[in-house]
């Protein structure tokens, strides 16, 4: 049983980049293919796609980056935990790594980043950082 589903995520992306895999298969949810479109669209990933397994169940297929072309590994850093959450209004949540990188945050617009939430003027949980 998964007591961190988001914290898992971000640990099999950062393992699969380690051991320099192309693609990988998660459990799905809908904060997790909403946390992959965020990471697609900032390029921290190619690709993600849902696949029906049967019987109501699915998962997401994340096709990874490149190492050797982009030279870089992104670095995945959950901040709200279970067990100590971070809650933020829109004035507090600031930019990540001099805007080097990313913060991902639950509002009630749904999941954004950092920049799309004070720009929607909402707060939310600040669920991790990407850089």
């Amino acid at each position: 049983m998964i007591m961190d589903p988001i914290g898992d995520l971000l640990t099999r992306i950062r393992n699969a980049y380690l051991a320099r895999k192309e693609e990988m298969n998660i459990p799905y949810s809908r904060i997790k293919a909403d946390i992959l479109k965020i990471l697609k669209k900032n390029k921290y990933i190619s690709d993600y796609s849902e696949n029906d397994l049967g019987g109501g169940k699915k998962d997401l297929t994340v096709v990874l980056n490149d190492v050797r072309k982009t030279l870089t590994i992104p670095t995945f850093k959950r901040i709200s935990r279970p067990g100590q959450r971070i809650y933020l209004g829109s004035g507090d949540i600031r930019k990540s790594r001099n805007g080097k990188g990313i913060y991902i945050v639950s509002t009630p617009k749904w999941v954004v980043t950092g920049y799309e939430a004070r720009s929607l003027n909402v707060g939310g949980e600040l669920l991790c950082e990407v850089y």
